[in-house]
């Protein structure tokens, strides 16, 4: 098999309902790479149990995973859509690289700081090294770009500091992966604290839109949300609620922010927090339709399953091929 075109590989955990901000700043972009790269999405399983888990909630959401990737927009024909526990070489190369990974780089890194904060009772060393199979996910497929959000920024740049440590020890083994920052969506931020990335874990459902929310939801979650005291309709660092309705209203209607501001001068935050609500409970319409289609096809999404999970175990081979025989194993 000749592979000419670039890779791309990105993954979403199954570990809560996805939001609006993992649809904007993630999945919605995922398609435009389908026609011009190789792409690898998977369904981050392993990643989601360095928190504890109900089983059959992370099986069904794995299911959601997947059928929420082909609802918006990801054709299983044009891209490979797995489950990560399916192709056991992630596992297998996540402990080889956390050999080749520094104390130090995972201490720093920010997300386990943050993690550990919230799960005190729960700090496992999977939390702590998990920044590695990251690296493995990406590194196994030979991956020139990460689509990634800016809060993984950290971890892809440690992604390629562990790349270029193996092959400068072992001579050119892995593609240095480049990240791919959206710059109109890079980050959806909480209704209710809009200093704060919209969580799909917030406690406070009122801080955050799920992509299968009904419109009525939608819409009385953005009645709401946080703005200012000032009535004026303008994107500002010192505005976070109403920029970051700008931003979303900008995501689902294709309008700029300068659009946007001419759009609703004059008009108070009333109106503009309703025509938020509409315009992203009309988007996403479509995606919730699409998404109870397929998930009433649970045959349809296992075949999905197996035919990604084979043809990324074929190309995660060859990498462990080359990877085993340059640390010394015996094949």
């Amino acid at each position: 098999m000749i592979q000419d075109k670039k890779i791309v590989f990105s993954g979403v955990q199954p570990s809560g309902n996805l939001t609006i901000g993992n649809y904007l700043g993630a999945i919605k972009n995922f398609s435009r790479f389908s026609d011009d790269y190789k792409t690898f999405y998977c369904v981050v399983d392993l990643h989601a149990i360095t928190v504890r888990q109900v089983p059959a909630e992370l099986r069904r959401r794995t299911y959601e995973t997947l059928a929420l990737y082909m609802a918006c927009g990801l054709d299983e024909k044009k891209n490979t859509l797995f489950v990560q526990s399916h192709v056991p070489a992630h596992a297998e190369l996540g402990w080889i690289l956390d050999c080749y990974t520094m104390f130090g780089e995972l201490s720093r890194m920010t997300q386990f700081k943050d993690k550990s904060a919230k799960h005190s009772q729960n700090i496992n060393a999977g939390l702590f090294t998990y920044p590695s199979l990251m690296a493995a996910d990406i590194l196994l497929y030979q991956t020139d770009l990460v689509p990634v959000g800016i809060d993984q920024k950290q971890h892809l740049e440690l992604s390629r500091d562990i790349a270029m440590r193996f092959n400068q020890i072992y001579g050119d083994t892995f593609t240095v992966p480049e990240g791919y920052i959206s710059t109109d969506t890079m980050k959806i931020m909480s209704l209710a604290e809009p200093t704060s990335k919209m969580s799909k874990s917030d406690p406070n459902q009122n801080a955050v839109v799920y992509i299968l929310d009904s419109k009525d939801d939608i819409i009385r979650k953005f009645k709401k949300a946080v703005t200012d005291s000032d009535s004026e309709i303008r994107f500002s660092e010192d505005k976070p609620g109403v920029s970051n309705l700008i931003t979303i209203y900008g995501a689902f209607t294709g309008k700029s922010v300068e659009e946007v501001e001419r759009e609703f001068a004059g008009r108070g935050y009333g109106d503009f927090k309703l025509a938020v609500g509409e315009a992203c409970a009309d988007g996403l319409a479509p995606v919730r339709e699409e998404f109870a289609r397929l998930m009433a096809d649970k045959a349809h999404l296992e075949a999905v399953m197996k035919s990604g999970a084979d043809e990324a175990a074929y190309y995660a081979r060859k990498t462990m091929s080359k990877v085993r025989r340059k640390i010394g194993f015996v094949n």
